[in-house]
């Protein structure tokens, strides 16, 4: 799994047969979790000729998902949770993705938004142009609340897959503890984007540990 996110896409379709299985992962994930997630196809208007896609260095995009959900406390992070499933999904059928917070513009008529919702972000998806950059990332015991040497083996697994994750900014704001009874506590501290990165760490950290072996904990 590599830890890194593409910007610049070229302009070969997706094959239908993916599209129509990143659609039904997002209804069934919408079915499972309430949210209002919206794969977009064929809409170059959002990272088109603006500002803002230029600053962010983003090209070739015509794929997206629309992240949409209920407004509420944990729409963020639950987000988080669910792009991120959809995210190393689409990795697996070779495609690339890239998490994009503001960078882009919000087109109305390509996205639905119901008066009670809210678009927190999108995930650009297509053939990448080039290959991303890894980044820097923290050490294991910098992310853990608890001493790795006192963790048993799935514990420091989940870490090590939660610093494979993208987060905003590279800021990797997040932390976790083993409390008794193999709970697991995940906490986000301030930043942009935060809360969304948590729900992606927390999928990471799922991957590495195996679910079977903890239950997560406020």
């Amino acid at each position: 799994m590599a830890r890194h996110s593409v910007r610049s896409y070229d302009t070969r379709a997706i094959e239908q047969e993916k599209i129509d299985r990143l659609k039904q992962l997002v209804d069934e994930f919408n079915n499972e979790s309430g949210m209002h997630i919206q794969l977009i196809t064929d809409e170059p208007a959002a990272f088109g000729q603006s500002r803002m896609a230029h600053y962010g260095k983003f090209s070739g995009i015509s794929n997206y998902f629309a992240m949409v959900g209920k407004k509420g406390k944990k729409l963020d992070e639950s987000l988080g949770y669910y792009g991120e499933k959809l995210v190393i999904a689409a990795q697996t059928m070779g495609l690339s993705t890239c998490w994009v917070g503001l960078t882009y513009k919000k087109v109305g008529e390509a996205i639905a938004i119901d008066s009670d919702e809210k678009l927190v972000c999108v995930i650009a998806l297509g053939y990448a142009a080039s290959d991303g950059v890894a980044h820097k990332s923290k050490a294991p015991q910098d992310v853990s609340a608890t001493p790795l040497s006192d963790a048993p083996q799935w514990y420091r697994d989940g870490i090590d897959y939660a610093l494979l994750a993208p987060t905003a900014m590279n800021q990797q704001k997040f932390k976790f503890e083993l409390l008794p009874d193999n709970k697991v506590r995940a906490r986000a501290s301030w930043g942009f984007y935060s809360k969304v990165d948590l729900g992606i760490v927390k999928y990471h950290f799922e991957l590495g540990a195996g679910t079977n072996n903890f239950n997560w904990t406020e």
